[in-house]
């Protein structure tokens, strides 16, 4: 292994071309576009022999992944905000025709006003589209993950998503430390997956499913991500062994003892555990949770990690406007639901449109999630660093 300074996007670059992907299907948006102007570099120099699509929107990037995986190649593409949009229709085709790729996206604002900074309205808006949802907060753990998805995602035969906060992440420098060409393709060797378009077969893509079919055939796509959960923790665990770094669904700081926690998911995750490190030196329990597995929710996991806890602090960096609670609060919510002992929950909203979350912030959070916990009455969601 080499330890070399990369950005984000770059490390998920290098972990593509290590797969030896077959087929590229891009549009370039910001902030994405750095993975895969590097990857058209590897095949331009000869350094990955891939088939480089150049497409005129990423609802076409996503149609030439599906075909392209359905001939049993191995795929990927990446996006932003606007552009996974743009692919919803596309979303919901891939996973319920059960077609392996991995897609980079790379967390920005949606429109309108116009944004390109960092929050996570673009991937949760895509959150009941069927596709595996994997959460990074480092450039290292974005090229772990990569290099894990494409994995997962043949064994399972579902569509995995790899997000990365913009910016933040995608274009900070961090040393990471690269695995031997070889021994990655040694660890997802090269291996022609299921070719369902060739006349030689008889398979059928792309039926029309009356009421007779449609569920059950639904329900394929359904149990198959609720079977994936076993994947995941097997290729996970595989990894960690055989690389040394260790990931988790569901990552935890201080919940051994912790009274009062946070939960977060990205690159959020770094400066909730500085804050709960200096509140534990000040005599509060604090801790922090982070959710690695958004999709499928790792119910029993998280269950493990909070329990004990008197407060939980839930922070979307996403809304939903018009709606009970905001996405990450409502999975939590109704994952604890029913609970005996469920910690009481307080839900925050905080770094829309790549609004800077500041350490006072977290300390904000913390001391409200703790009041609400003692009082045992939430107050209703808190906007943190709204200006009045």
């Amino acid at each position: 292994m080499k330890k070399v300074g990369l950005s984000g996007n770059y490390a998920i670059a290098y972990a593509v071309k290590m797969a030896d992907v077959d087929v590229i299907a891009a549009y370039p948006i910001t902030p994405q576009t750095t993975i895969v102007e590097k990857l058209s570099e590897f095949v331009a120099n000869g350094e990955l022999d891939a088939d480089y699509i150049n497409v005129e929107s990423e609802h076409s990037a996503m149609s030439a992944c599906v075909g392209a995986s359905m001939t049993g190649a191995r795929v990927f593409t990446a996006t932003s905000s606007q552009g996974l949009a743009f692919m919803h229709e596309v979303l919901f085709m891939a996973s319920a025709l059960r077609t392996p790729m991995v897609m980079a996206n790379v967390n920005r604002a949606l429109s309108a006003p116009l944004n390109i900074w960092n929050d996570h309205a673009d991937a949760m808006a895509e959150r009941d589209a069927g596709w595996i949802q994997l959460w990074v907060s480092s450039a290292q753990e974005a090229y772990d993950t990569t290099l894990m998805a494409f994995k997962l995602s043949e064994e399972t035969r579902l569509p995995v998503m790899v997000n990365l906060d913009g910016y933040i992440l995608s274009h900070t420098y961090e040393p990471v430390e690269l695995i031997a060409e070889e021994t990655v393709r040694e660890y997802i060797p090269s291996k022609p997956l299921v070719n369902r378009l060739s006349p030689k077969t008889a398979f059928s893509v792309g039926v029309v499913g009356p009421p007779e079919y449609y569920f059950e055939m639904k329900y394929q796509a359904i149990d198959a991500i609720e079977r994936s959960r076993m994947s995941i923790s097997k290729i996970t665990a595989d990894f960690n062994r055989s690389f040394g770094r260790s990931y988790d669904d569901v990552y935890a700081y201080g919940m051994e003892d912790a009274e009062y926690a946070l939960l977060t998911m990205g690159s959020m995750t770094g400066s909730a555990r500085v804050v709960a490190e200096e509140l534990r030196k000040e005599g509060l329990k604090a801790g922090v949770v982070s959710i690695r597995t958004f999709r499928p929710f790792p119910v029993e996991r998280l269950i493990k990690k909070v329990d004990g806890l008197k407060g939980l602090g839930v922070m979307d960096r996403a809304s939903t406007p018009g709606g009970p609670s905001n996405p990450l609060f409502s999975d939590i919510a109704t994952c604890l639901y029913g609970l005996k002992d469920r910690p009481i929950l307080q839900s925050f909203v905080s770094g829309l449109g790549g609004r800077d979350i500041s350490l006072d912030n977290f300390r904000t959070m913390f001391k409200a999630t703790k009041e609400a916990a003692d009082a045992k009455a939430p107050k209703p969601c808190m906007y943190v660093g709204l200006r009045e």
